[in-house]
C-alpha cells in the first residue's frame, strides 16, 4: 500500500471513530433527553387533569369529564387514560392505537423506550372520589429520535465528504515531493539524471528531497567518469590522434572479428604517398591538417559508409573494411573513393591520379586475417610497382553454387526447414556453471552439411534474415528445445528482422502462444541497434512484453558512445572479440584491450545488466579475464555442440 493510502486510511479510521462516538454520544443523550421529557409531560398531565376533572367528580358530571379527558387526549401524545369513579366502581377508558409515522420498523423494533404510566387518587378533602390512570405514547419518542439522529447523521456525513476530499487534495499536494523523489530515484537507478528538485516547504521532506539531489549529482558525476573513462581508452588505444580515425590496434581487432563471423567484403590497402609531398613543401601541421579533411570526407563522403571502417594504419597507409557488399558494390566503392583522393590532391596543391596507390582482396571462404592482409598488400605492391592507382587480389574459388543456386537452396531450405541446429554455453566465471545456450543452425545441402559461415552471407544478400529467424524460432518450439534444460536459450536475430515491422507482429503473436516465454534470450547486434535505435526499442518492449529478454552482441565493436544502453537496458551485452582475441598481439596491446574490457564491464554493472566475455580460447586465456568480474564468458574454450533431444 502506498504511503498515501495509508496515511488516507489512518485518517479515515479516525474520521469514523470519531463520528461514531459523537453518533453514540448524541445517540444517548437524545434518548434520555427523550425519556425525561415523556416523565415529566406525563407528571404534569397527570396532575392538571385531577385538577380539572374533581369539581365535576364531585357533582357526578360524567359527560363533562369525558370532554376535558377527549380534549387532553387527541394530542396524541398518550396511549391510554383509566378512570374508575370510586363511589360506584364505574369504569371509563379511552385508548389510542400506536402510528408512528415516517420512522422505519426495524427502528421501533429496537425497543428503545419503555411504556410509563402515572396513577394518582382525586379526593375531595378526606373524601376520595376516583382514581386516574395515564399511560404515555412512545411514539413521540421514536419519532424525534429518528428525526434527531437522521439530521445528525446527514450533516456528519456531508462533513465526512468534505473532509475526504479536502483531505485527499492537501496529501497529494503535502506528498507531492515524495512522488517526485520516488520517480528521480527510479530515474537514477536508470541512469537518467535530471536537474535538481526543488526543495518542498515541509522540513522533514526538505531533508530528504536534498539527500536525493545530492546522491543523484554524485552518481551522475561516478557515471560520467565510467562514459569518460571509455571514451578515454578509445580515444588514447583506439583512435589516430591526428586523423581522428581508428587506428591499426582497432582495425586489427574489427578484421578478428569481421572473419569470424559470417560475412562478406572485401579489404581496401590504400597508400597515399602524396601526403609526404605535401609535409616536405608545407611542413607537417599543412599535412595534418589536410590528413584531417581528408579522414572527415573518407568516413562521410562515400558509399556504404555504415558499414564501412576507414583506419589509419601507418604514417601514409590507410585501410577501409567494406562488410556486407558483393564485388559490384566493392568496385562502385573504389570508383568514389579515387574520384574523393583526386578531388582532396587538387584542393591540396598536388596532381591527380599520382602518388597514391590502392590494393583491393575480397573476402573468401575460410580465408585468415593474415592471408587477407597480405593479399590485399600483394595487390597495394603490385599497383605500385606497375603505376597504377588499383589492383585486385583475385582468389581462384570453385564457387559448387551460383548466386541463384544458392537463393533457391536457401528459400527452400527455410520453406522446407532443412536446418541442423547445435548450441554453446554461456558460462558463468565464479563457477562455470551454464547460464543459457546461444543456438547455431548448419544446412544440408545435397547431403552435405554448409556452416552458417558459407550461408549466411546469401542470407544477409538476400534479405532472408527474417525469415531465416522465423524458421529457427519456429523449431525450437516445434522441437520442443526450452524443455530440455533448465537454462534459457539464446537467438541471433539479423539486422533484417529489427527493422522489418512484418517479423514484429509475428513475434508478439509467437511469444503470445510459447509455453515458457522466460526462457527465450535474443540477442540483436550492436551495429543494427545504433543505427535502427527508434525501430530496436519498439522490438524490445514486444520482446520483454512477451515475456522473454533480450541482449546486446558485438557491444563495444562501434566508436561511439555506448549511450544507447541507457535507453535499451538490455538484459546482458556481449563484448565484441576484437576486445578479447588479441592473443597472438603484443602484451601492451593485450592489457590496453583488458582496460577497455574492464571499463565496459563496469560501465554495464553500473546500469545493472549482466556482461559476458566473447572469444575465450584456453584456460590461460579465461584466468585473465575473471579479475574483470564479469557475469560470463564463451568462446572456443567450450565449441558449439550438437542438440541432444533425450
Amino acid at each position: 500500500m502506498t504511503l498515501f493510502n495509508q496515511i488516507n486510511s489512518l485518517l479515515f479510521a479516525l474520521f469514523l471513530l470519531v463520528m461514531s462516538s459523537l453518533v453514540y454520544f448524541q445517540f444517548t443523550e437524545t434518548k434520555t433527553f427523550m425519556v425525561n421529557q415523556m416523565e415529566s409531560d406525563l407528571n404534569n398531565t397527570v396532575t392538571s387533569l385531577s385538577l380539572m376533572l374533581k369539581p365535576h367528580l364531585e357533582t357526578g358530571d360524567a359527560a363533562t369529564v369525558d370532554t376535558l379527558v377527549n380534549v387532553i387526549f387527541e394530542g396524541g401524545f398518550y396511549k391510554q387514560v383509566h378512570l374508575t369513579w370510586l363511589a360506584d366502581q364505574k369504569q371509563q377508558v379511552w385508548e389510542n392505537s400506536i402510528t408512528i409515522k415516517k420512522v422505519p420498523q426495524w427502528f421501533i423494533n429496537l425497543n428503545l423506550f419503555e411504556t410509563q404510566s402515572k396513577e394518582v387518587t382525586i379526593t375531595s378533602g378526606w373524601l376520595q372520589l376516583a382514581t386516574l390512570k395515564v399511560e404515555s405514547n412512545p411514539a413521540i419518542g421514536y419519532r424525534e429520535l429518528w428525526r434527531i439522529m437522521n439530521d445528525t447523521l446527514m450533516i456528519l456525513a456531508a462533513l465526512f465528504l468534505i473532509s475526504i476530499m479536502v483531505l485527499r487534495l492537501r496529501l497529494k499536494r503535502i506528498l507531492k515531493p515524495l512522488h517526485e523523489v520516488a520517480q528521480h530515484a527510479t530515474d537514477v537507478s536508470q541512469r537518467k539524471f535530471h536537474p535538481d528538485m526543488p526543495l518542498p516547504p515541509t522540513k522533514e521532506l526538505k531533508e530528504v528531497v536534498g539527500a536525493i539531489n545530492s546522491m543523484s549529482g554524485q552518481l551522475k558525476q561516478v557515471f560520467s567518469a565510467l562514459d569518460d573513462e571509455v571514451d578515454n581508452l578509445k580515444n588514447n588505444t583506439l583512435r589516430d590522434h591526428v586523423s581522428q580515425l581508428p587506428n591499426r590496434l582497432y582495425f586489427t581487432g574489427q578484421l578478428n572479428s569481421w572473419l569470424d563471423s559470417p560475412g562478406f567484403g572485401a579489404l581496401l590497402l590504400a597508400d597515399f604517398n602524396w601526403l609526404d609531398d605535401i609535409h616536405s613543401k608545407y611542413g607537417y601541421q599543412v599535412r595534418d591538417e589536410t590528413i584531417k579533411v581528408l579522414a572527415q570526407k573518407l568516413s562521410k563522403d562515400l558509399p556504404f559508409s555504415s558499414e564501412t571502417l576507414v583506419a589509419r594504419i601507418s604514417n601514409t597507409e590507410f585501410a577501409f573494411l567494406i562488410r556486407e557488399v558483393d564485388k559490384q558494390q566493392v568496385s562502385e566503392y573504389l570508383q568514389g573513393l579515387i574520384r574523393l583522393i583526386n578531388q582532396e590532391m587538387l584542393n591540396a596543391g598536388s596532381e591527380p591520379n599520382q602518388g597514391f596507390a590502392i590494393g583491393i582482396s575480397e573476402r573468401s571462404e575460410g580465408v585468415s586475417r593474415a592471408e587477407l592482409l597480405s593479399q590485399a598488400d600483394n595487390a597495394l605492391q603490385k599497383s605500385l610497382n606497375e603505376n597504377k592507382r588499383s589492383n585486385w587480389f583475385f582468389v581462384e574459388e570453385d564457387q559448387e553454387f551460383s548466386r541463384e543456386d544458392w537463393r533457391d537452396e536457401l528459400v527452400e531450405a527455410i520453406d522446407q526447414n532443412k536446418f541442423l541446429f547445435q548450441w554453446q554455453h554461456i558460462q558463468q566465471c565464479r563457477d562455470d556453471k551454464v547460464i543459457h545456450r546461444e543456438i547455431y543452425c548448419r544446412l544440408e545441402v545435397a547431403g552435405k552439411v554448409i556452416r552458417a559461415g558459407q550461408f549466411m552471407p546469401y542470407i544477409e544478400r538476400f534479405s532472408l534474415g527474417h525469415k531465416l529467424d522465423r524458421c529457427l524460432l519456429e523449431s525450437i518450439e516445434s522441437n520442443n528445445l526450452l524443455s530440455l534444460n533448465s537454462e534459457p536459450i539464446a537467438v541471433n536475430l539479423s539486422r533484417e528482422s529489427i527493422t522489418n515491422p512484418d517479423f514484429h507482429l509475428w513475434l508478439a503473436s509467437y511469444l503470445s502462444e510459447v509455453k515458457n516465454p522466460e526462457k527465450l534470450h535474443f540477442e540483436m547486434p550492436e551495429a543494427g541497434i545504433t543505427q535502427n535505435l527508434t525501430t530496436c526499442l519498439l522490438l524490445c518492449d514486444i520482446i520483454t512484453q512477451g515475456g522473454a529478454k533480450f541482449g546486446v552482441d558485438n557491444c563495444g565493436r562501434q566508436m561511439g558512445s555506448l549511450t544507447y544502453l541507457q535507453q535499451l537496458k538490455p538484459y546482458y551485452i556481449k563484448l565484441d572479440m576484437s576486445l578479447s582475441c588479441y592473443n597472438n598481439e603484443e602484451n601492451e596491446e593485450n592489457q590496453q584491450n583488458l582496460e577497455l574490457c574492464r571499463a565496459l564491464v563496469n560501465i554495464a554493472r553500473g546500469l545493472n545488466i549482466k556482461a559476458i566475455i566473447t572469444g575465450i580460447e584456453d584456460e590461460k586465456h579465461l584466468n585473465t579475464i575473471k579479475p574483470l568480474r564479469a557475469e560470463g564468458y564463451q568462446g572456443y574454450i567450450m565449441p558449439p555442440v550438437e542438440i541432444d533431444k533425450r
